[in-house]
């Protein structure tokens, strides 16, 4: 088997091989935190710009999302959801083949409009490719490991990427340092990539 034709940056496609003409998927990167002190900006522009060629890269900001907590009436399981902020949230997930969460850990856990963000909706996870970037101390070991366990529990196919860790990864202030592991940002947007050409294979 040939192997694929990069271009002109490392571990990107050829657009004019076999392999870079197919299809292209998008991917959202979800800023989970709504603080105003919150470094999640960056590290989604920096997980972006990371992004091969061929895929389409949107990042989602939860506090621009600006979902109500638990405002439908009905459970999310019903799918009949009657708030505009719920049919624009799911109709916006859906448009994506994958996501990766830039996830920060506050008081040994994860953001609430995260949770609430997954919460809000039910059919629209089943079966994403949804990855993992922590970020923090301890590249936020704790609050990845119970996110998983959510993402799993909603039927999200569950990728774990790398964690980046202060004062090795990046600075408090959201400075990406030399040592942050692109080259594994890189393999996480490749498992992504995989499932979705299984998915669209099925």
């Amino acid at each position: 088997m040939t192997p694929p034709t990069l271009g002109p940056d490392r571990n990107m496609l050829d657009p004019t091989s076999i392999e870079g003409c197919m299809t292209s998927f998008t991917i959202g990167i979800i800023v989970s935190s709504s603080r105003p002190t919150r470094i999640g900006p960056k590290v989604a522009q920096w997980i972006s710009e990371l992004a091969p060629y061929g895929n389409e890269v949107d990042i989602i900001d939860l506090a621009e999302v600006d979902l109500p907590f638990l405002a439908e009436p009905e459970l999310p399981s019903a799918g009949n959801y009657t708030q505009p902020t719920t049919v624009a949230w799911s109709e916006r997930v859906r448009q994506y083949d994958g996501l990766i969460v830039a996830l920060p850990e506050y008081n040994a856990g994860y953001p609430a409009v995260v949770k609430n963000a997954i919460d809000t909706l039910h059919a629209e996870w089943n079966g994403l490719p949804i990855g993992v970037v922590g970020y923090g101390w301890g590249a936020a070991a704790g609050s990845v490991k119970q996110f998983g366990e959510v993402l799993d529990r909603v039927q999200a196919v569950r990728l774990d990427g790398p964690g980046l860790k202060f004062g090795e990864d990046l600075t408090p202030e959201g400075e990406i340092l030399q040592a942050a592991p692109e080259d594994a940002v890189r393999g996480l947007f490749d498992q992504i990539n995989a499932a979705a050409r299984e998915t669209a294979a099925a």
